[in-house]
């Protein structure tokens, strides 16, 4: 399993806490310190969609310029994402060939089944 994410987010400071006490491993990937690469978001595009993975009730997403929100697509909100990792919606979770987002318990205790 890897968990992709930002250090300090609540979130996923709840998913890292939760995987810990279930005792399940994971390889933990910070995109703002370690980068994302545009082969890895396209395959979580690809996945859940783009619109899943854009965060658009966070700060990052409120600075954006007008023209940007207002005219955000696929191909945009892909480059958007990658320019402002910040901007996507954590964790994003790569577990056996599927792709997760977000964390919620009683959800990843279904998936991972416990």
């Amino acid at each position: 399993m890897k968990l992709y994410g930002i250090k300090n987010c609540d979130t996923v400071k709840k998913a890292r806490k939760w995987l810990d006490e279930t005792g399940i491993n994971y390889e933990f990937h910070d995109f703002k310190k370690d980068g994302l690469d545009s082969d890895t978001l396209a395959a979580w595009e690809q996945a859940v969609g783009w619109e899943i993975l854009l965060n658009r009730r966070g700060t990052t997403w409120r600075k954006l310029p007008d023209e940007v929100r207002d005219t955000i697509d696929g191909q945009s909100a892909h480059q958007v994402m990658l320019d402002n990792p910040s901007i996507i919606k954590r964790p994003v979770v790569e577990h056996d060939g599927q792709v997760r987002v977000g964390f919620k318990a009683e959800d990843w205790n279904q998936a991972f089944g416990h």
